[in-house]
């Protein structure tokens, strides 16, 4: 029997690139994103690779979209192998602006959405000793300036994921936090503003980024060596050991870099 991966924010971006990976490598997938059509889309590339697919719309900030998701795919699929927390909103304001309202939703897609699925699909992927994977952030590990609520969200997953691994110790369980770093996709674009807006232009140069098929490929291969951390991009790198270390100079170089982006906040 073909394993199983369901991946969440599978409509664009990493999450699509991850559809056509596992698909690549011989597994059925289950495909969750708000965007229906975008999804239909999606798996008609993976069923052209050869893979079953099924598209699910979901909201994860919705618990029960989470549950209907797992409970489709045991009902298509009987199984779950893995499951890819990728679903994912970022956001662009000083924290003395923002409104609330934005911090708690980017805090409900990044974080309880992750929490949702994971709750659900648990005692399916512990059967077959799968994996849980989180994508996660460099802002995971560094807080950044004008993402007070994007950095606390992937703090939070990091937090989540390294308790989740650690409690199932000896249950075979595999977790795995991967970090791109700034990848190429459409999170930058979807960003909300102050007001909850969407920002509608990225303020980086998305060709000069690792893209996002190169991710996926990496966290397949983590996943097969059931790795536990995976940090991407030698700045990347270089980010989470100098903040270890030196994190006054860190604040300096990283307010310095974030009020280097077009319309930044900080001049």
């Amino acid at each position: 029997m073909k394993k199983v991966a369901i991946i969440t924010g599978a409509s664009s971006g990493i999450g699509k690139a991850c559809a056509l990976a596992f698909s690549n490598k011989g597994y059925n997938v289950a495909l969750a994103a708000r965007n229906q059509n975008k999804l239909n889309d999606v798996v008609i590339e993976c069923e052209t690779i050869g893979a079953k697919a099924i598209a699910v719309s979901t909201d994860v900030s919705q618990e029960e979209d989470c549950k209907r998701l797992i409970e489709k795919t045991i009902a298509e699929f009987g199984r779950i192998d893995v499951l890819v927390n990728n679903a994912g909103i970022s956001m662009r304001a000083v924290f003395n602006d923002l409104d609330l309202d934005v911090l708690r939703q980017v805090m409900d897609i990044n974080f309880w959405g992750m929490v949702y699925c994971t709750k659900y699909a648990l005692p399916h992927i512990l059967a077959q000793k799968g994996s849980v994977v989180g994508v996660s952030s460099i802002a995971g590990y560094r807080g950044l300036p004008a993402r007070t609520g994007y950095s606390a969200s992937k703090f939070a997953m990091n937090g989540f994921l390294e308790a989740l691994r650690t409690e199932n110790f000896k249950t075979g369980l595999h977790v795995l936090t991967i970090c791109p770093g700034f990848t190429a996709s459409n999170i930058r674009n979807a960003a909300l503003t102050a007001d909850g807006s969407s920002q509608g232009e990225s303020p980086r140069e998305e060709i000069k980024m690792m893209q996002p098929e190169e991710v996926a490929d990496i966290m397949i291969r983590g996943i097969e060596n059931r790795k536990k951390i995976i940090t991407l991009t030698t700045q990347g790198k270089l980010t989470v050991f100098l903040n270890k270390w030196f994190p006054s100079f860190m604040d300096k170089m990283v307010y310095n870099t974030i009020k280097k982006e077009p319309d930044s906040p900080f001049k």
